[in-house]
């Protein structure tokens, strides 16, 4: 588990985002039409999110003609680390607690639990 990806606040996944759908380094121009477009943040908050992200290490900007934009951390180490947090947090970090609590609550249909169990049998010798 990337131990960055902890480092990360709610306003600034909103960035990171940004970058992991782009799957390329952006420019501030490109993150900031992109956010503009759904969010009411103007270019000082999204350039004071991008300085604190840079300053924790988990993106790199880099000067060319403009600032380039790429993130460091992974968006599935982002929700692995996310994901162990909810488990350790509201579980005791049991992960079976956490299956058990979504089947109790009827959030899985049947399409769900039949994924969850072709999941379960990767690695199993039998198949």
């Amino acid at each position: 588990m990337n131990p960055l990806a902890s480092k990360i606040s709610d306003s600034e996944a909103e960035i990171m985002k940004v970058l992991w759908e782009a799957e390329c380094e952006l420019p501030m121009a490109e993150i900031r039409k992109v956010l503009e477009a759904k969010s009411n943040w103007d270019t000082s908050t999204i350039k004071t999110l991008l300085r604190r992200l840079c300053e924790k290490g988990v993106v790199l900007g880099s000067k060319r003609d403009v600032f380039y934009y790429k993130p460091l951390v992974t968006e599935a180490e982002y929700n692995e680390f996310h994901t162990q947090t909810l488990i350790d947090r509201l579980f005791a970090g049991s992960a079976k607690k956490l299956v058990a609590s979504l089947l109790g609550s009827k959030k899985l249909d049947k399409s769900d639990i039949e994924e969850l169990r072709n999941m379960f049998k990767v690695g199993d010798r039998d198949e």
